[in-house]
């Protein structure tokens, strides 16, 4: 094989030298560890982590102040901005120097070289000087000089453990590097020559000489007058680092679990608003920790955008105890009766109700399940609104079994329920009362995605009026916005829920004052109107409340993170007046415009809330959804055939039809009326039959409270060994008459007034028969479970 010639060799040799020098430099010039550094919305700290290694090493800035800038070049490297990465004139003069002294006084490095030095951080020889030399000249083809410099500033060490310009602004400042004076812009500009300098207390003179020697040099170059110098020179130097703004640190620690680790993030949040929730969270949290109630979280939201604009995770507590590191915002807790204003609204979105729609609240068995009212007690019937905003437990199950719960269950997870991760019958009717798991985050996104539908409906009068990318999470990181990006912008005739269906939903939650259980509450004096919610968990383990404007919903929750239960621990006592001081901060009067378009005005019955008929007396003109117009009419008011004198229902069995009265009467069913009538005064019930009267069956007098109709009943043994007892209850329209019992035909006893029988049998089937004193009888069968 023939030999290459010299000429060849020699292209060889240039290839492979220009080869090597091209690959030299590292793709990466730094692979250190950085913080993790989260802004507000404007680009303030908010807080930071330290990086891997124990540095406060903050990400590489993009551009460097223009003072320091000015001040590092004329310290470190005047030509800087001429030379290819290497200033034969400097690395001459340093050559001199070292020989003429015996001993190396000047390195003669550039910005640049000294950018390598960091990256490499290799001890200082002769072989390692002319590495930097040829990287350096590297750097300078592959970056421009702002570059360098950035890669330079960030990198620097300042003193301690302070790397970087901007932990060092920080550390030393306690505010961002953005707005540097000449006197702070000089000390940063001497500090990477001599780090160790800044160590509080020490070498203080000798650090200022330093930075007064480089601001008269700045002067002499024509940077500043006699006036700014002087001032600048006046300006003390800082004692001791500074602590790092600490605000949304669990907002930090979530953005690192979401793969944002070692990055500067820009969010949602802003950083007055985020300071004022905190220290109103701290606020109460002094007044919550009395009862030993350790934890709070609270979150605030930009309706229009889904931003989050406050995210407070937990309350700090004294040494770190009470697991206040939890995010609870992101736990899932009971949810108590926060979801109920989405049935609420569900059912008018569906025309199974009119918002006044009298609902029971009497005592319920439903295939084993007993809801129980937060006060224990019962209203026998109550308008669905009042119902709602006062949270009873009784009428929101009923309205759940005619919603349906599989349903209701679909509706939470399209609505942005994340944590329904098991089927439906899991959860049965117990969904509606905190019989599922949810997180705040979730929850407040919800209620805030009502609050956005609404809003845009009136964006698109008379045609297709939503967009179903209004239902989304809230979203927390500016630079990553793609949750309200709206993929499919085409718009659709319906939403999860009408407009018209949360308006009114809407406009019961904004009602201020909660009766009955929830007496505890005083009233919010604000000219604001809020639509609020609150929410307690069973065994008082979590206190929720939730609120919306047109423009902001906030959530709230308290408890303990460990799931400790505390008396008097409700989301209206506990929760509800933080959301309220939160509200109080925020710049917002406005109410919800009524949706007319999907709106009707109807005649409603006063008393039953359903549609009127003509037997109605009391009728309300109101505006319901155009669906409510298909629900049933009033079925309480019915024609009632009297006697002359009104004080017996009459038939013509018994009277002539001349003596007979038609009178129009509001009834309840038996059951409803006994619990009914004690609370409602003006509630009459209906006059017994006349003596010798056929009794009519359109109208029941009686019926059992407990058991209902076909139970199964579990009868335990005493302490003793002796088989117990269960209680039947019965309610009777007319509290003067007598009940007879009979158990298995075999008479057992009567009662008047308060119908209560206690029942001992054996196991099996049996049937238990009651007549009253006008020959009325009700039949029921039960099956006992228990052994004699």
């Amino acid at each position: 094989m023939k030999k290459p010639n010299k000429k060849q060799s020699t292209v060889i040799i240039v290839v492979v030298l220009l080869t090597v020098y091209y690959f030299c430099l590292p793709k990466v010039l730094f692979d250190d560890p950085y913080s993790t550094v989260l802004e507000d919305r404007n680009g303030e700290l908010l807080c930071a982590t330290i990086a891997a290694d124990g540095q406060w090493r903050f990400p590489q800035v993009e551009s460097v102040p223009d003072k320091f800038s000015k001040a590092i070049i004329a310290f470190e490297d005047k030509r800087f901005n001429y030379h290819p990465g290497v200033d034969l004139l400097s690395f001459g003069r340093a050559i001199i120097q070292n020989i003429k002294s015996g001993k190396t006084i000047s390195g003669g490095s550039t910005l640049t070289m000294q950018t390598i030095r960091l990256s490499r951080r290799e001890s200082r020889t002769i072989l390692e000087k002319l590495i930097e030399i040829i990287l350096a000249t590297r750097l300078e083809l592959r970056c421009s000089k702002a570059e360098i410099l950035s890669l330079y500033a960030s990198h620097a060490p300042f003193g301690g453990n302070v790397v970087g310009i901007e932990a060092a602004c920080w550390r030393y400042f306690g505010r961002g590097a953005e707005d540097l004076s000449w006197s702070e812009a000089t000390l940063l500009a001497v500090l990477p020559n001599s780090p160790s300098l800044i160590h509080p207390g020490k070498n203080r003179e000798q650090l200022k000489a330093k930075r007064n020697r480089l601001l008269d040099k700045l002067k002499s170059l024509g940077y500043m007058d006699d006036v700014t110098l002087s001032l600048s020179k006046e300006e003390p130097i800082p004692e001791e680092p500074s602590p790092l703004p600490h605000y949304a640190s669990h907002m930090l620690s979530r953005m690192k679990n979401d793969g944002f680790s070692q990055q500067k993030i820009k969010s949602t949040l802003e950083l007055h608003l985020q300071q004022r929730v905190e220290e109103i969270l701290n606020d109460h949290h002094q007044r919550l920790s009395a009862n030993q109630v350790n934890n709070a979280a609270a979150i605030v939201l930009d309706v229009e955008s889904g931003n989050v604009l406050a995210y407070i995770g937990n309350v700090k507590n004294q040494k770190g105890h009470h697991s206040d590191d939890v995010d609870v915002i992101v736990a899932p807790r009971s949810t108590g009766s926060i979801l109920k204003p989405f049935l609420y609204a569900a059912l008018l979105d569906e025309g199974k109700m009119l918002p006044k729609t009298l609902m029971p609240d009497v005592p319920t068995v439903i295939s084993g399940f007993s809801p129980k009212n937060f006060s224990k007690q019962y209203d026998g019937a109550v308008p669905a609104d009042k119902a709602l905003i006062r949270s009873l437990n009784v009428p929101a199950v009923y309205m759940l079994q005619d919603f349906r719960y599989e349903k209701f269950h679909t509706l939470l997870t399209n609505m942005g329920m994340t944590t329904l991760d098991k089927p439906a019958d899991h959860y049965g009717l117990t969904l509606i009362l905190g019989g599922a798991e949810g997180t705040l985050w979730d929850i407040t996104g919800m209620y805030a995605s009502m609050s956005r539908t609404l809003n845009h409906f009136f964006q698109h009068p008379g045609k297709n009026k939503y967009d179903i990318n209004d239902i989304h999470s809230p979203v927390y990181n500016s630079s990553n916005l793609t949750s309200t990006k709206k993929v499919n912008s085409e718009l659709t005739e319906t939403s999860f829920l009408s407009s018209a269906s949360i308006y009114l939903t809407f406009n019961a939650l904004k009602e201020l004052y909660r009766p009955g259980e929830e007496s505890g509450w005083r009233y919010f004096n604000s000219s604001k109107k809020i639509a609020w919610k609150t929410g307690t968990s069973f065994g008082f383990r979590d206190g929720w409340a939730i609120g919306v404007t047109p423009k902001y919903a906030v959530g709230v929750w308290v408890g303990n993170a460990d799931g400790e239960g505390r008396p008097g621990l409700t989301g209206t006592d506990a929760a509800a007046p933080i959301m309220f001081d939160i509200f109080s901060q925020l710049p917002d009067n406005s109410w919800f415009t009524t949706p007319l378009l999907e709106m009707s005005k109807a005649n409603v019955c006063a008393l039953s809330g359903h549609r009127a008929t003509e037997l109605c007396e009391a009728i309300d003109t109101m505006l319901i959804p155009k669906v409510g117009l298909e629900t049933k009419a009033c079925p309480y008011h019915q024609i009632v055939h009297l006697s002359k004198d009104k004080k017996f229902r009459v038939n013509s069995a018994c009277t002539d039809m001349q003596n007979i009265v038609n009178v129009n009467w509001f009834v309840l069913p038996p059951i409803q009326e006994y619990y009914f009538k004690p609370e409602n005064l003006s509630y009459k019930s209906l006059p017994p039959f006349k003596e010798n009267c056929t009794i009519s069956s359109l109208f029941a007098s009686m019926e059992l409270v407990y058991p209902k109709s076909n139970s199964s009943l579990f009868i335990p043994r005493n302490l003793d060994g002796s088989v117990g007892s269960t209680v039947f209850e019965l309610a009777h329209r007319n509290p003067k008459i007598y009940v007879y019992w009979h158990l298995d035909g075999d008479y057992i006893g009567r009662t008047k007034g308060t119908h209560t029988m206690a029942i001992n049998t054996s196991e099996g089937t049996h049937k238990i028969t009651l007549v009253d004193d006008n020959g009325e009888t009700l039949e029921r069968s039960f099956k006992i479970l228990s052994k004699m």
